[in-house]
Formats: structure tokens, sequence, C-alpha cells
């Protein structure tokens, strides 16, 4: 397991309570799960993406990880409509192991209220947060 001064977490990202993190890209966010949470995990071995075209709510379980040690469930950072999916992930789960906010992004939302992402922590809010969980 990683430290919490060896995680990663990018500046132009939100993140969650449950370790998803989101990126606005123009009028779209991209949305994934957090070095922490891959870590966590250990090797992916499957990764449940949600569904094109429906509409989830915030907060909503909308996929699901598979790891050689558990199954965790992903959560919507925002509520919307899923656009695209990250279908390397089918061939590739590893992906969000080695690359969780890049190549192993999940899922991208045309939000329904973007404001929503003002409620998402910052990365020095997220990193203040796992800092509590370790003690």
């Amino acid at each position: 397991m990683k430290e919490s001064s060896e995680l990663v977490t990018p500046g132009d990202l939100r993140y969650t309570r449950d370790h998803e993190w989101a990126r606005v890209e123009g009028d779209v966010i991209r949305i994934g799960v957090t070095d922490y949470a891959q870590d966590q995990l250990g090797d992916i071995v499957f990764v449940e993406v949600p569904k094109m075209g429906r509409k989830y709510a915030k907060g909503e379980e909308c996929g699901a990880l598979e790891s050689v040690k558990a199954v965790a469930e992903v959560f919507m950072p925002v509520g919307g409509e899923i656009i695209a999916v990250n279908s390397a992930l089918e061939g590739s789960p590893g992906l969000v192991n080695s690359a969780p906010y890049t190549d192993g992004w999940i899922a991208e939302v045309k939000p329904e209220d973007l404001s929503e992402m003002e409620g998402l922590m910052t990365p020095d809010a997220y990193l203040e947060m796992l800092r509590g969980l370790k003690e």
C-alpha cells in the first residue's frame, strides 16, 4: 500500500468521499477512480462501466471494479447522462491500476448541473481526508 505522500492527486480534478474523481473537459465531465482506490483494491481484473445513454443521479452506483481482493462499486460524482465509456477497459482493466487519471478513466458524463462539481473535494481536502483514514 502507498503512503499518503506517494499518492497522486492531480490539481485539475475534484474528488468524492467514495474515491472517484471528476475532471471538467469543456461541457463534459470525465470520471474515474483515484490512485488511492486502485491501490487499495490491488490488481483490477474486471471493470463494469456505466450504461451508455443512461442518466444517473449524483451518488448513484453506476459500475464496479473487480480485483483479485474485492469488488468495489463506482458511484457518480455528478448527475448526468453517460455519453462515452472507456472501451479499452474491457480488454485491459489494469489500465485503472497503471494510469487511473489518464488511460484508466471510466466514463464521460453530460452533467445536468455543472455546479455539483463545487460540492466535490479539492486535491488538498481529499488528501486531508485520506490522512484521517490512515490514523
